[in-house]
């Protein structure tokens, strides 16, 4: 359903429109603050259990905890996107969405404010994984141009994963299968470098994780944060920086205007 905007920039009200969409996002946050304090401690736990139950270190040239803060920084930002796919299906499943097109609204303003709200909520996440890891001893050796650059290569990270989930949560339609596509990230994070090297595995094992773009990601943020990366000889270890940037842009490329077609096809 076509809408006609006032008058002025349709940027102007795109933007607009948009941010009324994220304030909507971000008042879910004070009625359901549990839903938000589980996002932000379940990364965290796994972060302790990876280092004072498991531990690990196999192929790696200095302290494990350097070594792991990174990789389990770039997992955060493929965790807690059920959020996010769970708040498309329940809008989808009770007609929001269709009376949202309903009035004078720029038709991506939903998903452009639910994907900003939750890029919010992520950037607080990484903020307080961050805290913790410096907490249990982890330390970045690098300049603060570096570190905010390691920042960047995280968030841009999660904002491909997020139209990824964006696009999935509409093709599920409905919350109940949401979980079954959510499981879907577990053996996509855990099928890279983030808490093991690929030097410590099989070959053929160890050449799929290289190219896995959360191991690019992973490899690039610890190289900027001066941390041991345990890297290989192959292309792909060795270019980590520049695929850490290609992966997700490219994603970004594919998925969203993938997640644009199915919003209007779904009311159309």
């Amino acid at each position: 359903m076509s809408t006609t905007h006032p008058a002025g920039s349709t940027t102007t009200w795109a933007i607009a429109d948009s941010w009324t969409m994220t304030r909507r996002e971000l008042a879910h946050w004070a009625r359901q603050p549990a839903q938000v304090v589980v996002g932000l401690i379940f990364p965290v736990m796994l972060l302790l259990m990876f280092t004072y139950l498991i531990g690990g270190g196999r192929g790696i040239d200095g302290d494990f905890t350097d070594y792991l803060v990174p990789g389990m920084l770039t997992m955060t930002m493929a965790f807690g996107l059920e959020a996010t796919m769970l708040a498309v299906t329940q809008d989808l499943g009770k007609g929001v969405i269709d009376r949202f097109r309903s009035m004078p609204m720029h038709s991506g303003a939903v998903l452009v404010g639910r994907s900003v709200a939750d890029m919010l909520q992520s950037a607080v996440g990484l903020s307080v994984m961050i805290a913790v890891g410096y907490a249990i001893g982890w330390r970045w050796h690098a300049g603060p141009a570096a570190f905010l650059a390691a920042v960047g290569l995280l968030l841009l990270l999660r904002f491909a994963m997020l139209w990824i989930g964006i696009y999935l949560a509409m093709v599920a339609g409905k919350p109940e299968l949401v979980q079954a596509v959510q499981m879907l990230v577990w053996p996509v994070a855990f099928l890279s470098n983030a808490i093991a090297t690929p030097t410590s595995m099989p070959s053929w094992l160890g050449a799929i994780v290289e190219w896995n773009p959360m191991s690019a990601t992973a490899t690039a943020v610890r190289n900027l944060f001066g941390n041991p990366s345990a890297a290989g000889d192959s292309w792909a270890a060795q270019h980590a920086e520049l695929l850490a940037v290609m992966w997700p842009l490219a994603l970004v490329a594919a998925f969203f205007p993938l997640a644009v077609k199915r919003f209007r096809d779904l009311s159309s």
